[in-house]
């Protein structure tokens, strides 16, 4: 029962997220706001909100393995399963923007502050507080350097097709969905995880954070078939930005996070050494097929381990 409890909540998360970025692009539209900054903040956060709302839920229940291996997990299968599948499915891929110049900051900043921060052996409330700083300075950044961008072709059919009633019904239907279903994961891995005698961080790992990294494949893949190559990969980095800042930031401050970094040192370096790859391939346009194999190797070596 608890595994047909899984995949119905894991719907419901997923659904509701997908609610929440829809709604929220008809808002950002419906006032003008261009399809780059929307793809950089409203989507990268809102297919984030999976991962947010299942580690913060982990967080309330004091599971700080499952809160820490979700994000790591989501981090993980975002470079390597989601972007490997983009590169290898594009034909071609030309983003106009400047990627690396403007954005590899924001692929090892973020790891390199979560590594200082789990030296001691856990994540506290302060800890949140930086990854929150974090956030809004990435906000901030995405404003400010994008000014030449905001002047972006906005999709006038959804924003025609604006109305406010509608729009927020579907808000609060797909943050019940979000927050109940993310409710239901919880309990029903961890009683998975104890029917399997596997650890929580196992479950939040692999089956939590593949389930709530669907919004990202669906988002980038959607993107790069309508020849968006910005988005795609902005999608990526703006979520894996998301991730440290909101997810764990906000989970911390529910209640301090323990990460024990001998025994789950692998998945942390996957998750490092998957990050230093996508800057590589910012650093060097590799869009191309070839470099997909790097990413699958990378997911099945971290799956198969």
């Amino acid at each position: 029962m608890d595994y047909i409890i899984f995949l119905v909540a894991m719907a419901a998360l997923v659904y509701g997220a997908d609610f929440i970025i829809k709604e929220s692009e008809r808002i950002a539209l419906h006032f003008d706001i261009s399809h780059f900054v929307i793809g950089a903040t409203l989507v990268a956060f809102g297919t984030s909100l999976p991962e947010m709302a299942a580690s913060m839920m982990a967080a309330t229940h004091g599971k700080s393995d499952m809160a820490v291996a979700n994000v790591l997990g989501s981090v993980i299968f975002n470079i390597t399963l989601v972007l490997g599948l983009v590169l290898f499915i594009a034909k071609s891929m030309k983003p106009e923007r400047d990627m690396f110049a403007k954005d590899s900051a924001w692929v090892v900043v973020p790891v390199i502050i979560f590594l200082l921060m789990i030296q001691d052996g856990v994540i506290s409330r302060i800890d949140g507080l930086i990854f929150l700083l974090l956030m809004i300075s990435y906000l901030i950044f995405l404003f400010t350097s994008s000014k030449d961008e905001l002047e972006g072709e906005v999709d006038d059919t959804l924003a025609q097709k604006f109305k406010w009633g509608k729009t927020l019904a579907l808000l609060v239907i797909g943050f019940i969905f979000t927050i109940g279903g993310a409710n239901f994961v919880i309990d029903s891995g961890t009683n998975i995880a104890r029917s399997l005698e596997v650890s929580e961080w196992i479950i939040g790992l692999f089956l939590i954070s593949l389930g709530t990294s669907l919004p990202e494949l669906v988002v980038s893949l959607t993107a790069i078939k309508k020849g968006n190559a910005d988005m795609s990969i902005g999608n990526i980095i703006g979520s894996n930005v998301a991730n440290f800042s909101m997810v764990i930031g906000g989970s911390s401050l529910i209640h301090p996070l323990m990460v024990n970094i001998q025994e789950n040192s692998f998945d942390i370096f996957i998750m490092v050494a998957a990050s230093f790859t996508l800057l590589f391939i910012l650093a060097n346009k590799l869009y191309n097929k070839a470099r997909s194999y790097f990413s699958f190797c990378y997911f099945s070596s971290f799956y198969t381990k």
